[in-house]
């Protein structure tokens, strides 16, 4: 994959409780690897990962982790700003990191506001034994968001690769459908053999 060549680029936000573990959920995406020893995110930080979503056509996203103190709601407009889609993660042996998805929903909208973003809502550790929340109650309130649910484990990599490919796919299918994206941005350099009228890239 020569990913100079990439097409479209999208901003992909990560939110959550401090203790779901984000960090590593990205660390193995990105790295393949599993961090045994990792500290409370206290910045947001970025990372860069390039997919291919159909033969020719090569996403680079813009994967921002960010800190899930208290604190970070109160200035998360300043980082979400043109958001394309978002990882809605929680700790399902945590139900307390479940109920705070709604408050972490209701400010990215706002913060997004007018425009809208893609939902992934993310049950981390998967791999445990104790789940304090079941999958009814995780289906019925990524239902209520319009989101897609998926359980994932970064110890074990199961479904890691899977969520943050389903978020960008979402996102590309939108584009495909003609919808206007926030957070996505064309390389025109890679778009210059592409007839206007078939170019679906939107502004950014």
């Amino acid at each position: 994959m020569d990913v100079s060549r990439w097409k479209y680029q999208f901003k992909i936000i990560m939110l959550g409780c401090d203790n779901v573990r984000k960090s590593c959920l990205l660390e193995r995406y990105i790295k393949g690897l599993f961090p045994e020893h990792i500290y409370a995110t206290i910045v947001t930080g970025l990372s860069i990962h390039y997919l291919e979503v159909e033969p020719g056509v090569i996403v680079k996203l813009q994967l921002f982790d960010t800190p899930g103190l208290e604190f970070f709601r109160t200035m998360m407009h300043v980082y979400v700003h043109n958001s394309a889609g978002c990882l809605l993660v929680f700790d399902l042996s945590d139900y307390n990191s479940f109920s705070y998805l709604k408050r972490w929903h209701t400010e990215l909208i706002k913060s997004l506001h007018p425009h809208t973003a893609h939902f992934v809502l993310v049950g981390h550790k998967s791999d445990r034994n104790e789940w304090e929340v079941t999958r009814e109650e995780a289906e019925l309130l990524a239902s209520e968001f319009g989101a897609q649910y998926i359980e994932a484990s970064a110890k074990t990599g199961h479904n890691v690769v899977e969520s943050f490919e389903m978020l960008t796919r979402h996102i590309y299918q939108g584009i495909l459908q003609g919808e206007v994206q926030a957070g996505v941005t064309c390389s025109t350099k890679n778009n210059n053999d592409v007839p206007a009228e078939d170019n679906k890239c939107c502004a950014s």
